[in-house]
């Protein structure tokens, strides 16, 4: 067995890593990745991210609260710059949501069996940005204790929500797109809390878990209605990942501002939201492999391929830099030429150089296959993407709206400590989230990696 690891691990070394390391068993997958959950101690530096988490999320309660006492003043925004930190970070979130989904849905349609050990956690990392992304919308209201004003729902005024307004847009496609992946994500969660039923020792354990199951038996006809709906549930939610930040896109490319009003934003933005996603993605899994110990189930192809796709849908976001310029020379477009004048030589053009390199520049290292297999290297160049990615919504809607039409309008928008304590407090809230799935919910699929063992039983040996 030792000379059959060694084999495999340089493999991947040279590129060519399997799905799952060979010598894996049902017994042992249930035990590695159920004792997580069941039987490993907590671990200080688990305690550790949790208080830190803790602190940023009561930063944010904070930051809420005074923000409903005063009003959205306390922020930077002012006019002409009405939209900041709160719809950067709602399109940010947003996007970094869209991976787990992508990986669930679109891979599991096109039968990519290497995202199996990676798509549990990528799935719960969408539930928490959403719930994150949905918090600023609300917020930026200005009274955000009147937000079902945006839903339809029955009234003996007959004021209904502006169907015209992608304010209502949003709502919709965001609402939707949590509630489909919250059904995907728990319908494959199932049958993983009744093997934690069936192993836990504790009565709590067996009682909470026995809930959460649903009556799961392990049943021929169980199982036959869960494949049916996991699959309708997949191909319900691949539309999805195109349409939600498709939507999001239209908040701005439906305005007539410059650097906003163009057709290419949709497949923008749905490319830098899947680049940004796969960075977070390898965010949490590279960490997670490493103190885990789950290197025979997320292997070095895990990290290669994620690679592969922000290389690519990098490339996508780098085009539209370059299409957006050209088309503003090309059609004569007096102001989107100044726009593109002014971010790389306006008052924030450090916003736009950060942006190109990071997100541009950098990610070509991702061309080298050793970067690809290198954890280290790639967790560095993953932290690069997902600031560069934040950076560059800034770009998107600082830098359009400080210098409109008018320049009598100008103006700076300069962001106030009550903006930073909510964008980390969000982050604190995703970190805390993520830290109770690990410890409570199977963070690999248990299921599936058993018939990832059953195939590997039954390939032929060569």
């Amino acid at each position: 067995m030792p000379e059959t690891r060694d084999a495999e691990l340089m493999k991947q070394r040279a590129g060519q890593a399997p799905v799952l390391l060979p010598g894996q068993t049902y017994r042992s997958v249930t035990d590695q990745i159920a004792g997580i959950v069941l039987h490993r101690p907590t671990g200080l530096l688990w305690l550790a991210l949790f208080g830190g988490a803790g602190f940023l999320f009561a930063l944010l309660q904070y930051g809420i609260a005074y923000l409903l006492m005063r009003g959205v003043g306390i922020w930077g925004v002012n006019i002409p710059v009405a939209w900041g930190f709160a719809i950067i970070n709602f399109v940010w979130w947003i996007g970094i949501g869209h991976a787990g989904t992508f990986i669930s849905a679109i891979l599991y349609l096109l039968n990519q069996t290497w995202r199996s050990s990676i798509n549990r956690f990528a799935e719960a990392m969408t539930l928490f940005a959403v719930m994150c992304a949905g918090m600023f919308p609300l917020l930026h209201l200005g009274r955000p204790w009147l937000f079902y004003w945006l839903t339809p729902y029955p009234n003996t005024m007959t004021t209904w929500p502006n169907f015209r307004s992608p304010l209502v847009w949003d709502v919709f496609a965001v609402s939707t797109y949590f509630t489909v992946s919250l059904l995907f994500w728990y319908q494959a969660v199932v049958p993983d809390v009744a093997t934690l039923r069936d192993e836990a020792k504790t009565y709590i354990g067996k009682a909470v878990y026995g809930i959460l199951a649903l009556g799961w038996r392990n049943s021929a006809r169980h199982w036959r209605r869960f494949e049916m709906a996991y699959l309708l549930l997949a191909a319900l939610a691949t539309p999805l990942v195109l349409s939600v930040h498709t939507v999001v896109s239209f908040d701005f490319s439906v305005a007539i501002m410059p650097g906003w009003h163009e057709s290419i934003y949709p497949p923008y933005f749905v490319s830098g939201a899947i680049f940004s996603g796969f960075a977070m993605v390898l965010l949490l899994a590279i960490p997670l492999r490493k103190f885990y110990h789950l290197e025979d189930l997320v292997t070095l192809r895990h990290l290669d391929n994620c690679g592969k796709f922000m290389i690519a849908t990098g490339l996508l976001v780098t085009y539209t830099y370059v299409a957006e310029t050209f088309f503003s020379w090309y059609g004569n477009d007096v102001y989107g030429a100044w726009w593109n004048w002014n971010r790389a030589h306006g008052a924030y053009r450090i916003v736009w150089y950060l942006d190109v390199l990071m997100v541009c520049v950098i990610p070509l290292v991702l061309w080298f296959g050793k970067v690809r297999r290198s954890p280290v290297l790639l967790f560095i160049v993953s932290v690069d993407i997902v600031i560069g990615m934040w950076i560059e919504r800034v770009m998107i809607v600082v830098i359009t709206l400080n210098s409109t039409h008018l320049p009598s309008s100008y103006g700076l928008y300069i962001p106030t400590r009550w903006d930073w304590a909510v964008l980390f407090g969000t982050v604190g809230f995703f970190v805390l989230c993520f830290l109770l799935f690990v410890r409570l919910i199977p963070m690999i699929p248990i299921f599936e990696m058993r018939k990832l063992v059953h195939e590997l039983e039954e390939e032929p040996q060569t």
